[in-house]
């Protein structure tokens, strides 16, 4: 349920079918064998008479040569591949089913088979990312050494009954002031791990500096800072757990029918061909919006924010990785503006994008100068709920940089972080129009 007063800091949780946990990240169906394995035997079913299946078409990665604009770009997307990077000479990788690699051959595109990526020498290359259990720790060890600034929050469940975890930081952390709110999410898709990292490093970088750094001290007091590293963490733990095993590489939530949520949001949902259909599909929407448990959960929570008829966040920002990029709405259209973005709005979010690129040379764009999308988060915070949206992709080379890059690729980023809160008390001030948008009592 939301709470339907002021104090929203106590999170937010949804109705769903319970499905209980182990210490070892398995269901009670799934104990004792490995994490997303077959099913049990049907009741019933004489041993060796199972009914015959055809096996799900299985999702490959290919470097496509050819498309060399946005439009050419889209076209691939529509087939339903995931656009995973897009690389300096304009060839991009990508991760298709068979259907959709015969879809963009169609096109009149080369396609070519990737390398599978390699296990570390240990055969687990995960060990130095953050598991969900090691990420909970951290969360708990941070609120206990600053307690006067950090609160935990458990805003609901995943499809298989785990917590989706943050923490609000802000000076009285347990009142909820009238102060402008961030909303920072990361890892809603799987395989992008260093995106939980960036923003770990954030909530150290907010706690450490308190009381010391000028900066970091009035970041702090001025704002209620809501951070949230891994929205799809049963996603995350069958990624990390699959080294040994089939699963590494993977996007989606962990539903029978899997979803990607960054397609699942209930904005242009599945309007404009930049998402699929397809239930094996990279990019599957879902049977419609807001299915996917995480999405439910995350929609609720930026709904709980709205209080006395007013969204309290003001800036949304959803972590990927690795095109070293900065991208703001729309991404289900090329037009700049389109109903519910006005010039001054489109320019705020062209100006802090630009601003956020020039302190770590990522490259600025509207979303879908990449290709188009739809049913995303930031086309949904800001279309739906206002609230000034954008997606930093980190860079790294890949979906799993060497953990010996972690440290310096996450310092590569924070500035930009950094840059983003402090728009918090007036986006448009990026325009040089706080006078006329923003109220003086916001602006500090």
């Amino acid at each position: 349920m939301i709470s339907g007063h002021r104090d929203g800091t106590t999170g937010t949780t949804i109705a769903i079918p319970e499905r209980q946990v182990s210490p070892h990240g398995e269901t009670p169906k799934t104990a004792g064998r490995r994490p997303d394995g077959p099913p049990a035997r049907r009741r019933g079913a004489a041993p060796g008479r199972r009914r015959s299946r055809s096996p799900a078409p299985s999702s490959g990665r290919y470097l496509v040569t050819g498309p060399s604009n946005a439009q050419q770009r889209s076209q691939v997307a529509r087939t339903g591949a995931a656009i995973d990077s897009v690389r300096g000479d304009g060839s991009i990788e990508v991760s298709a089913i068979p259907s959709e690699l015969a879809a963009i051959k169609r096109l009149g595109f080369r396609a070519s088979a990737l390398p599978a990526p390699a296990p570390e020498p240990s055969g687990r290359a995960a060990t130095s990312y953050h598991t969900f259990a090691e990420m909970q720790a951290e969360l708990d060890a941070v609120v206990a050494a600053y307690p006067q600034i950090v609160r935990k929050v458990v805003i609901g469940k995943s499809y298989q009954g785990r917590d989706i975890v943050g923490v609000k930081i802000s000076d009285n952390v347990a009142t909820d002031e009238n102060e402008p709110e961030v909303l920072y999410i990361s890892n809603i898709h799987a395989r992008e791990r260093l995106t939980a990292e960036q923003t770990l490093d954030l909530i150290a970088t907010l706690t450490k500096g308190y009381g010391s750094n000028s900066r970091i001290t009035n970041l702090v007091n001025g704002r209620e800072i809501w951070l949230m590293p891994m929205v799809n963490p049963d996603g995350q733990v069958y990624d990390m757990t699959s080294d040994t095993q089939p699963g590494r590489m993977w996007r989606k939530n962990r539903q029978p029918a899997p979803t990607d949520l960054n397609r699942n949001f209930p904005y242009k949902w599945g309007c404009c061909g930049g998402s699929s259909g397809n239930v094996n599909s990279e990019t599957y929407r879902g049977p419609s919006a807001e299915s996917a448990p995480e999405t439910k959960v995350l929609t609720n929570f930026v709904r709980s924010r709205v209080v006395g008829g007013k969204q309290q966040l003001k800036l949304f920002l959803d972590i990927h990785a690795d095109a070293a990029m900065v991208l703001w709405p729309f991404g289900y259209t090329y037009n700049d503006t389109a109903p519910g973005m006005s010039a001054d709005e489109a320019a705020t979010h062209q100006a802090i994008g630009r601003d956020l690129a020039s302190s770590n040379g990522f490259t600025p764009g509207q979303s879908s100068d990449l290709y188009i999308t739809d049913g995303t988060t930031d086309d949904w915070t800001w279309g739906d709920q206002r609230i000034f949206s954008f997606t930093i992709e980190v860079a790294g080379g890949s979906f799993y940089p060497s953990p010996s890059r972690i440290d310096s690729l996450v310092a590569g980023t924070r500035e930009s972080l950094l840059r983003l809160t402090e728009y918090a008390d007036c986006p448009y001030r990026a325009i040089g129009k706080q006078g006329q948008y923003c109220p003086a009592g916001l602006r500090r």
